[in-house]
């Protein structure tokens, strides 16, 4: 808040110099051979006086914010408002004249105080349509913000279940062969359920999402035994990096399905987290079979989901990137900006 407040008065700032080198031009024109400099001061305080009382304006727009539809009471309300505003524009400038001459002045127009009373309405025009088109642009950052909240929520939800229907299908497999082991893993599947409902983070730290992940391959070495192995690498750096909650998980199951499940050697897979600068790259790579990236992306859902909120998440500014090598193994390279968990 302190670092927005200073940026906030620069704008104000800014915002009113046009109207007061204009205010100027009027008092010169108004006053051929008058001291321009003098003009300038003068503008200065009539406009600085104007600004003041643009900030009722600007808390009476709050009070009657621009209704859904059109009605005669808001308009009502504002031409008295600007009227208001113009005459005590009018009779704080000359309050403010009379101080600084030492003597009773009437600050208006040479041609009397309709031109006057004219421009102070334009000025509270002028305050009242920047107040309520900021209110606007700030409704709508809120209704996008919300939307893609709500997006990302949809998106974790469907992709939760993604996993779990495959880990309950190991413990199906289990049941008629080793009932004592199928029961072991349908407490660990509930655990793992528990945890995935739980989670309502979108980004987590990678030490968290690695966790996960472990507790999701003690189910699939129940089914694979000594054939899976995974190992991750946290290069110095990233041990506090924030990542996409189930992102980790979705390629790691993307690596046993399409990797281990088609073969009966041994698979290993790899986990590499690295930091580039301002980018946080994830590869995860294993020694599979392998398999086409194009046929991948069109038959399951759950890269397809993970693009979608990287996208939500971050835009153009997050990849994943999928490949296969000629003689077997499939790789993901996960890159996002590099966020730090603060302790």
């Amino acid at each position: 808040m302190t670092r927005a407040r200073p940026w906030l008065w620069l704008q104000l700032v800014i915002g009113w110099l046009p109207i007061w080198a204009l205010y100027t031009m009027m008092i010169v024109a108004a006053h051929p051979g008058s001291d321009r400099w003098r003009a300038v001061l003068i503008a200065q305080r009539a406009i600085g006086a104007a600004a003041l009382l643009g900030f009722l304006v600007y808390r009476a727009t709050l009070r009657f914010p621009w209704p859904a539809r059109f009605r005669i009471t808001f308009v009502g309300f504002h031409l008295v408002a600007a009227t208001v505003y113009s005459v005590a524009w009018i009779a704080l400038t000359s309050a403010i004249e009379s101080v600084v001459r030492g003597a009773v002045v009437l600050v208006v127009s040479p041609s009397g105080p309709l031109p006057s009373l004219i421009l102070g309405i334009w000025l509270y025009v002028m305050v009242a349509g920047v107040a309520y088109a900021s209110q606007a642009t700030a409704r709508a950052a809120r209704a996008e913000t919300l939307a893609a909240r709500s997006q990302l929520a949809a998106l974790r939800a469907q992709l939760n279940p993604h996993f779990l229907f495959n880990a309950l299908h190991t413990v199906v497999q289990l049941i008629p062969r080793e009932p004592k082991r199928a029961g072991a893993a349908a407490e660990q599947v509930a655990a793992l359920l528990r945890t995935a409902v739980e989670e309502d983070r979108d980004l987590l730290p990678i030490a968290e999402e690695w966790a996960f992940v472990e507790r999701y391959l003690t189910i699939e070495r129940i089914r694979f035994g000594d054939r899976l192995t995974a190992r991750m690498t946290l290069l110095p750096g990233t041990e506090r990096a924030l990542v996409p909650s189930f992102a980790l998980q979705t390629l790691v199951e993307n690596a046993v399905r399409h990797g281990a499940a088609p073969r009966t050697e041994g698979t290993a897979i790899e986990v590499d987290a690295r930091r580039v600068g301002s980018v946080l790259e994830i590869t995860v790579r294993d020694d599979g079979v392998g398999a086409d990236p194009v046929a991948i992306e069109h038959r399951g859902t759950g890269l397809r989901r993970l693009r979608e909120r990287l996208t939500a998440l971050w835009g153009s500014q997050a990849a994943l990137k999928i490949s296969t090598a000629p003689t077997g193994g499939f790789t993901a390279t996960l890159t996002i900006p590099f966020l730090d968990d603060e302790p």
